[in-house]
């Protein structure tokens, strides 16, 4: 075929149902973008499109933005939360209250069974996805293949894709809305598994489950399916994203969602349930939902059969780091319901893999395994701080897996100190403003060349500490805007230090770190001043009052450009002296050092009283703007060095110390396997370093696709692969735990209990 020849091949061929999505990439082809817009592309033109295009994903969630409108509704809809829905209204209330069903045990519309009819059964887990794009889809990713195979030891392993999709809550970050849910959950799993080609975004569902084409019944369908809990940030708006997005929505891309309420019972093939638990912003279960469960463990689970518990907390971990009690409902539940039958509880909420194991103990085992996979998408918390776990239930535990290992997670911290202003430049608008602050009262320092009257080095860094330690004392004893900041910032310090410290610490800590904070902010302004004053001694500012540069203009202005004919003379008077006023006085306003310098100068002849307030305004916005440049770094590297100090020494800090680095990599999900002998395979496979740069998948632009042809049917489901083939997360995806859980043993002479 001549490659010039029109093709049937459209723009909306390639993009697909989201093609709004790509405008961005196809502007950047200028020349041809009304052509492409309006004809048919050639195979060269389509084949030169298809390397443009790239996904466009969510960055990471810039968690240390002073200027993010979303962090500033995060922390209005968590105010709102606590103080009006904790207590007082709950939308799991509201569930129960709507169940059509007396017997809430027998209810659809909470316990599903029509997975249990099966041989065996593949399913995976997952928890805290929508934070990056690119994090988020290399797990989505992984989880649509058709099956994946990994290399393990000496060994190849084949794993099916999973029937069954389990996520743990915190769907996406920083708050649950119609953008972070569209944009940083469902836009990646849909590019990894695209949704039926009937798909509209802004349907309804009224009644659930809305089957696909042809499927009479749940049991018949045979493609993948999904079902999630909520988490803290799904509840920071009362569930009202979560209800309308995954409780009256019939997909997740190619998963199918029959899931009517936030918690809900899975009964799974060869005796194995799955409990999703809701545990709101209370950390705990509420009571009518601890009644489902109750009598679904009396009426229906077996005596013999294994239940998986999901909450979204890890509250086994928490409690012993926070040395609290929490979720004792929950607890309840395991110990005087359960009795025994619980062989697995998982959660997320913690970015991170690992599993503790109960070991060998005379007394009754409640939980056998802790599982914790919060690697979903969301930035990467640390395992090194919890590595001192051993007891949960009154029962020992000993740790079998962690990823990433706990000597990787304490070499991870350093990036604090130096990633910490790269990965959080917006943190400057507050850091330099707060140092301004702290030194605003200490502006102009009249004296400061005295330092180097001193004849040695030695001398003269005495001399310069001993006048940071004056300065201080001046802020604390006579200045009043200074003062302010100074014990601000000490309150503030103090209220940072999370409370796992005595007050003694915190107080002890907070002050070093505002201590550092102030003689760091102290340090910047002498040295400023002290290099202002040396550029006035050798006549490099303040030599010829505020319009230095507008006098060199006009010099030039009469030696280069001459004006025999007085046209600026006239200009001058036509415009009633605005021509060379405005020139003069925008010129002043962009040579900020000769106005800082020579406003300097009148205040240490005159006193700052001398000035009107506007030269004092003046004044204070130029040195603001240089101090605020030369700050910037400082409080960077201050408060970087005391994350890694605290989250390395003292173990604190783990949640503000890792979101600060925004670490996309060390991603990993779970997949269990429900084999014929009801045992319980558990694999979990980790990505160590996510790809940022993706291509159209070219298997997947090739293979023919059938108009109403479910996408879950491909060889290929995803559309985006690795730029770099040998970094793509199908390829590199190994290993990092793996054991069984036998299936409960029954005594023949015994009958089952269960009906």
């Amino acid at each position: 075929m001549d490659p010039n020849t029109p093709t049937s091949f459209h723009l909306s061929t390639l993009c697909g149902p989201h093609s709004l999505v790509f405008t961005w990439p196809i502007m950047s082809w200028s020349g041809q973008l009304g052509w492409a817009l309006t004809h048919p592309l050639t195979i060269s033109e389509y084949e030169t499109l298809k390397k443009l295009l790239k996904p466009d994903f969510e960055d990471m969630v810039p968690w240390y933005s002073g200027t993010s409108t979303d962090l500033f509704k995060t922390v209005f809809d968590l105010m709102i939360s606590v103080t009006l829905f904790v207590g007082r209204f709950d939308m799991r209330m509201m569930q129960a209250a709507m169940n059509k069903t007396p017997d809430e045990s027998k209810s659809s519309d909470l316990l599903y069974d029509h997975l249990d009819g099966k041989d065996e059964l593949w399913f995976d887990f997952i928890a805290d996805t929508g934070d990056g794009g690119n994090s988020t889809y290399a797990i989505a990713r992984l989880l649509a293949q058709p099956s994946l195979v990994v290399k393990s030891d000496d060994s190849r392993l084949i794993f099916p894709r999973g029937e069954l999709l389990l996520i743990g809550g915190d769907l996406a970050y920083p708050n649950p809305c119609s953008f972070t849910y569209e944009r940083r959950f469902f836009c990646p799993f849909e590019y990894a598994l695209q949704p039926p080609a009937w798909y509209t975004p802004d349907h309804i569902a009224l009644e659930k489950p809305e089957l696909p084409l042809g499927v009479s019944e749940l049991r018949q369908y045979s493609g993948p399916q999904c079902f999630m809990i909520p988490g803290n940030h799904d509840w920071f708006d009362g569930l009202n994203t979560f209800m309308r997005y995954v409780c009256h929505k019939s997909w997740l891309g190619g998963w199918f969602l029959p899931q009517k309420r936030s918690y809900f019972a899975l009964k799974l093939p060869n005796g194995w349930w799955v409990f999703g638990l809701d545990q709101a912003l209370h950390g705990d279960i509420d009571v009518y939902q601890f009644k489902f469960f109750a009598e679904l463990c009396q009426q229906k689970v077996g005596e013999h059969d294994s239940v998986i518990l999901i909450t979204h907390e890890p509250n086994w971990l928490l409690d012993w780091y926070w040395g609290d009690k929490t979720g004792k409902n929950v607890t309840y539940l395991i110990r005087e319901y359960l009795k025994g039958r619980c062989k697995l509880r998982m959660a997320g909420d913690l970015h991170h893999y690992m599993r503790h194991s109960c070991t060998e103990s005379k007394e009754p085992v409640h939980v056998q395994h802790l599982l914790v996979n919060g690697c979903g998408g969301a930035f990467l918390h640390p395992t090194h701080v919890f590595e001192n776990f051993k007891e949960c239930y009154g029962n020992k535990y000993e740790t079998k897996a962690v990823y990433p290992s706990y000597e990787d997670s304490s070499k991870i911290a350093l990036g604090n100190i130096l990633k910490f202003r790269r990965k959080n430049w917006q943190f400057d608008v507050i850091g330099g403003f707060v140092y301004f602050v702290l030194v605003f009262s200490m502006f102009p320092q009249c004296d400061s060349f005295r330092i180097l009257h001193e004849d040695s080095w030695d001398g003269r860094v005495n001399s310069f500490f001993n006048a940071t330690w004056n300065a201080i004392f001046e802020i604390l004893e006579h200045s009043y805007v200074s003062l302010a900041g100074v014990l601000t910032l000490l309150t503030v310090s103090f209220f940072f230090v999370p409370t796992k410290l005595s007050r003694r610490r915190r107080a002890l800590l907070g002050f070093l770190h505002a201590a550092a904070h102030i003689t760091s902010a102290v340090l910047l302004m002498l040295l400023m001043e002290l290099g202002i004053e040396i550029c006035i001694r050798n006549h490099l500012l303040a030599t010829s009052g505020y319009h230095t540069l507008y006098e060199w203009y006009r010099q030039a202005e009469s030696e280069h450009f001459p004006d025999p004919t007085g046209l600026r003379a006239r200009l001058e008077q036509w415009t009633f002296g605005l021509y060379p006023a405005c020139i003069k006085y925008l010129m002043s306003a962009f040579d900020i050092p000769e106005v800082m310098a020579v406003t300097r100068s009148t205040i240490c002849r005159k006193g700052i009283e001398s000035l009107p307030r506007g030269g004092a305004i003046i004044y204070y916005v130029s040195v603001f703007l240089y101090f605020w440049v030369l700050s910037t770094p400082v409080v960077s590297m201050v408060f970087g060095s005391y994350l890694y100090v605290c989250i390395n020494w003292f173990h604190i800090h783990f949640d503000e110390a890792f979101s600060s680095l925004r670490i996309a990599n060390y991603k990993a999900f779970t997949r269990f396997h429900i084999k014929k002998s009801g045992d319980l395979e558990v694999f979990t496979l980790a990505v160590d370093k996510v790809p940022k740069e993706w291509m159209l998948d070219p298997d997947w632009d090739m293979e023919p696709k059938e108009p109403l042809q479910m996408s879950h049917t491909r060889r290929f489901p995803s559309k985006w692969r690795a730029a770099s083939g040998w970094s793509d997360p199908t390829s590199v995806v190994r290993v990092v735990d793996q054991f069984v859980i036998p299936r409960t043993a029954v005594d023949p002479l015994l009958p089952d209990s269960a009906p």
